[in-house]
This record gives structure tokens, sequence and C-alpha cells, in this order.
């Protein structure tokens, strides 16, 4: 397998021009899902399995899930902020060394499990209350100085989560391998 499909098995995230409410509908569903999706891919890993990165030079599958409890809990503050503040600047974090961090590399998955199970939970509810006027809410990346429509970050946030999943599928899939 390439690298490329390797660190994008469902293709890099693009942004579709003219979203649309089933579109916005069936992000909700993926986020809704997710939890209970990552948790099927993972409670019977074992710590090899979830120290075994998906790619050379890669994060480990442990990792993996920790990056998404905290890009997730940032996400979710974010959409707090834009939809309380007027257009907000919102703090960037760097997602690369906090995946080195010892909680990270070392901690147990399930507390970020539990992580991204709340706050999914109050996500999907917020987000299933939004407003055609509150989606088209933004905030601003510092680092891009651009806006960022809350309705593009719906669907840039269920290919996040459906992107990791991915990738921790195809990480497993060489476990069954190296079993035969």
């Amino acid at each position: 397998m390439s690298l490329e499909k390797l660190k994008y098995p469902i293709g890099k995230f693009v942004v579709n021009e003219s979203i649309n409410q089933s579109m916005i509908d069936e992000w909700i569903v993926d986020l809704s899902t997710f939890p209970e999706r990552l948790k099927n891919e993972t409670f019977d890993l074992t710590d090899k399995e979830l120290d075994t990165t998906y790619r050379i030079d890669g994060w480990t599958i442990r990792q993996v899930i920790h990056h998404c409890a905290d890009s997730h809990v940032n996400s979710f503050i974010r959409f707090k902020l834009a939809l309380t503040e007027d257009n907000p600047v919102i703090k960037p974090y760097f997602e690369e060394r906090w995946a080195e961090l010892k909680d990270s590399k070392q901690m147990p998955i399930a507390s970020s499990l539990n992580i991204i199970e709340g706050i999914h939970e109050r996500w999907v509810f917020l987000l299933m209350n939004l407003t055609s006027i509150d989606l088209k809410k933004t905030f601003i990346h510092p680092e891009s100085g651009e806006s960022f429509y809350l309705d593009e970050i719906i669907g840039m946030y269920a290919w996040h989560s459906n992107h990791h999943l991915a990738q921790i599928v195809e990480c497993k899939k060489t476990f069954s391998n190296e079993n035969l």
C-alpha cells in the first residue's frame, strides 16, 4: 500500500462548495456513531497492538485514540466560541507535540474513549439544534487568518473521525496477517 493511502485511507478532506442539510445530517450521524465504532474496533486490542504504528513514522493506535479525544474536545470548544462570539480567533495547538506526551503514548485508552463518548454526546446534541444562521457562524484560525464556517467544520470532523477509524482498521489487518 502506498504511503499516501496509509496516511489517508479514505482520501484527504475536501471542502464541499455547496453544503446542504442532507450532508450535514449525514455528518452528524457519523459523529454520533463514532464513539461506538471506535470502541468496537479497539475493545480487544492488546497493549502490543495499541502500540503498533499504522504506518512508518506514524502514530500508534494508542496515540491516534488519544489524539481524537484531544482534537474533538478542541473542536467542541471552537464551536462554542463561534456560537457565542463574533468570528473569534481560536487557539491552535501542536497536535504532533501533544501526541508525544506521556499520556498519549502510555496511558490506557479507556479515559480517551470515555472523553470521546461524552464530548460526542454533547457535540451531537448541540449540532442537531443549530439553526441555518448558526451553521454560517465562523471562527478564525490564526495560522492561516482564514475564517471557517461551522457547517464545513462539521464535515471536516466527520471526515476526521472516519479517517482515523480507517487507519485503525487498516492497521488491524496487519495483526490478522501476522497470525496466519
